[in-house]
């Protein structure tokens, strides 16, 4: 017990002083993560909207899909980078392999389908609003798609918000494909695995506190966006 409250009045110094590995973890952890969920939006988004407003023969299919890839396993997805971006993969030429740009491919795939299933979600109640107004007006598909991502961007905010908090705590296919190297790939999670193995409670509480607080913030800004706590459905 001692040894938990010692780590905890450690990681409260540690957090205090800004340490510099926490810095250095925290913001690497947030730069990848935020270039995946712009790289993922800008992809999810208008699938979304393509979706709710198109009709073709497959739409089903492909909606199911999605719907499908939303629980993905992660470290399946991380094999597949893995395997795509080793020296015998396909794309072993461009030595991604192990750096944050493997991490971001991965962090893409695995949002990608949870942003799209949201938004298409958001905006099909949308367009059935819509969905007169638009015809007579003889817009074109372009033009739909984007008025439903206009009129719908606190939905889609929120969308990529979700995307945000599960990228930000992704663990296993981050470990395949980034390899948790020191100064370079380590983000929080992988340094929370990492330091726990070694017995550095510090170190890795003063890690979850953040990440803790991250979520927490993803999570408000999702009520607030939704302003579920004003109409009665908190």
């Amino acid at each position: 017990m001692s040894d938990l409250w010692d780590g905890l009045s450690q990681a409260w110094i540690l957090l205090w002083t800004l340490d510099a590995d926490l810095v250095e973890i925290t913001a690497r952890s947030l730069q990848v993560t935020l270039t995946a969920l712009a790289i993922a939006s800008a992809i999810a988004l208008p699938l979304g909207a393509f979706l709710a407003v198109r009709r073709f023969r497959m739409r089903r299919l492909t909606i199911a899909v999605l719907n499908a890839l939303m629980g993905l396993p992660p470290v399946v997805v991380g094999l597949v980078v893995y395997v795509l971006l080793s020296r015998a993969g396909p794309f072993g030429v461009l030595g991604l392999l192990f750096t944050p740009t493997a991490m971001i491919i991965a962090q893409v795939i695995i949002i990608v389908p949870l942003i799209a299933s949201i938004a298409h979600q958001a905006l099909r109640e949308l367009w059935s609003d819509y969905h007169d107004l638009l015809i007579s007006l003889n817009t074109s598909h372009v033009q739909r798609m984007s008025a439903l991502l206009w009129d719908g961007r606190r939905a889609l905010l929120t969308a990529s918000l979700a995307g945000f908090g599960r990228a930000i705590g992704e663990v296993g296919a981050i470990m395949i494909v980034g390899g948790n190297i020191d100064h370079h790939t380590r983000v929080l999670t992988t340094a929370i695995a990492l330091e726990t193995g070694k017995g550095d409670f510090a170190l890795a509480l003063a890690l979850g506190f953040i990440l803790i607080g991250l979520a927490i913030a993803v999570n408000l800004a999702i009520h607030w966006l939704t302003r579920t706590e004003q109409e009665g459905r908190w």
